[in-house]
């Protein structure tokens, strides 16, 4: 006899092979499907969930980094501590990557050599000079990488185009092309007489360096004025000598009469003026 199953019996059955659903609401989709409770079978890789804290650019900056770290002097860095915590972080380097690794481990070779050198007695040096610190190498690499690490970072701080500001670019349709008006020949004409016109206009001349001395022209006045009464003004000077020589002597006979060496004299207002050697008491 076979036996028989009710309709609830089967819907109860269809339902209990359905996922759960809360709130009808897919907590995710997975190929375009609803997805209403996680899967139970999801492979997650070991590595999916690392997290490092500290990125470091190379072995220098993560010795740096274990140096500042603990305020330590970069000048009389404590060898054993930070070889010990360097060993540490570059072993979990090695396994995960032991290309990235090799560079940390030069690194590591030169830290263990350094403490080794340190422990040994140090070596005669002539002339009672101290020996060299085995870690004075390190140091100056140390604080050269330091110093180039916070140029980079000052540089880095300055607004760069593309990542702080952009620059406003503005484009405008223009449907239509511009239509220039036309030139005909006699406007050109006109234009190539006009600049013709300004060309002549241009005068050139030459300007030669002539040395002229002021002293030699106050000999010059003084023997002019030697056995005369009185000069005129005008005939101290030669237009034809030119402007220069007429400056010259304009200028001496300033410097003769600061130096009372003559008299210039004028009767009255608007008056001729005379020039003649200062009268000298016996």
């Amino acid at each position: 006899m076979t036996p028989t199953v009710s309709a609830d019996a089967a819907l109860d059955a269809d339902l209990a092979l359905q996922p759960v659903v809360v709130d009808h609401v897919a907590v995710a989709r997975l190929y375009g499907e609803p997805l209403f409770a996680m899967p139970q079978d999801l492979y997650i890789p070991p590595d999916a969930l690392e997290v490092f804290l500290e990125a470091f650019e190379g072995p220098l900056d993560l010795l740096l980094y274990l140096i500042r770290k603990q305020n330590f002097n970069i000048l009389d860095i404590p060898m054993l501590s930070v070889t010990k915590q360097y060993l540490v972080y570059v072993e979990q380097i090695r396994k995960r990557n032991l290309e990235l690794a090799a560079e940390y481990l030069l690194m590591a070779a030169m830290l263990i050599e350094i403490k080794s050198r340190m422990l040994l007695p140090p070596k005669r040096v002539a002339d009672g000079e101290e020996a060299p610190d085995p870690r004075a190498e390190l140091v100056r690499r140390l604080i050269e990488y330091e110093q180039m690490k916070l140029a980079a970072a000052r540089l880095n701080n300055v607004p760069q185009f593309g990542r702080d500001f952009l620059k406003a670019e503005v484009f405008i349709e223009q449907a239509l092309k511009p239509r220039f008006p036309d030139v005909n020949i006699a406007d050109l004409q006109e234009a190539w007489h006009d600049i013709l016109k300004r060309a002549k206009l241009v005068q050139r001349h030459k300007i030669s360096r002539a040395e002229l001395s002021v002293r030699e022209h106050m000999s010059m006045v003084l023997k002019r004025l030697q056995g005369r009464r009185f000069v005129g003004f005008e005939d101290l000077f030669d237009p034809a000598s030119g402007a220069p020589v007429l400056v010259v002597t304009f200028i001496a006979l300033l410097e003769l009469a600061k130096e009372t060496l003559i008299e210039i004299t004028q009767a009255e207002a608007f008056a001729p003026i005379y020039v003649r050697l200062a009268y000298t008491p016996s």
